[in-house]
């Protein structure tokens, strides 16, 4: 479940303490195994949320949207509501995204972003883009993309 590598600390040779160096490595590795976990279980509540959303059930008096609902009954800002609802939508639609997230070899930010222009046709490269980088760097490349397609429909 690990999604990243980058030197750790035991390796790097002007690291002073290399027994200190042995923890802070074990105490990385917790750290990236719990973030896909958490990114795993984030998948599942999406799953419930969608699942929620599709049967209504947050229809009530003053209840506006499931993301209202979620905004109510959770405590989540309404803007992160309304994305963890549009993100929740999208999944069924993205099988190897979907399948990635559910695994927690990507994370809820990427996939936030992948899912603004993901497509059947477009969802093996936005996947390869988010496997091998940053959130920051999925961002940019799906703020690419939606500028490459305003550019063409405007032609």
């Amino acid at each position: 479940m690990a999604k990243c590598s980058p030197l750790p600390a035991a390796q790097n040779p002007g690291y002073p303490d290399p027994e200190r160096a042995e923890v802070l490595l074990r105490l990385g590795d917790e750290i990236t195994e719990m973030s896909a976990h958490l990114d795993a279980g984030t998948y599942q509540l999406l799953q419930l949320i969608a699942h929620f959303d599709q049967q209504g059930g947050w229809h009530g008096t003053g209840i506006h949207s499931c993301a209202h609902w979620l905004n109510w009954r959770c405590g989540l800002n309404i803007g992160a509501a309304r994305e963890q609802v549009r993100v929740a939508r999208a999944l069924p639609g993205l099988p190897k995204i979907s399948a990635a997230f559910r695994e927690g070899r990507v994370s809820f930010s990427k996939v936030r972003a992948m899912t603004r222009v993901a497509t059947a046709d477009n969802e093996d490269v936005l996947l390869a883009v988010a496997l091998g980088g940053t959130a920051s760097h999925v961002e940019r490349q799906v703020s690419v993309y939606r500028h490459i397609k305003r550019s063409d429909a405007l032609k």
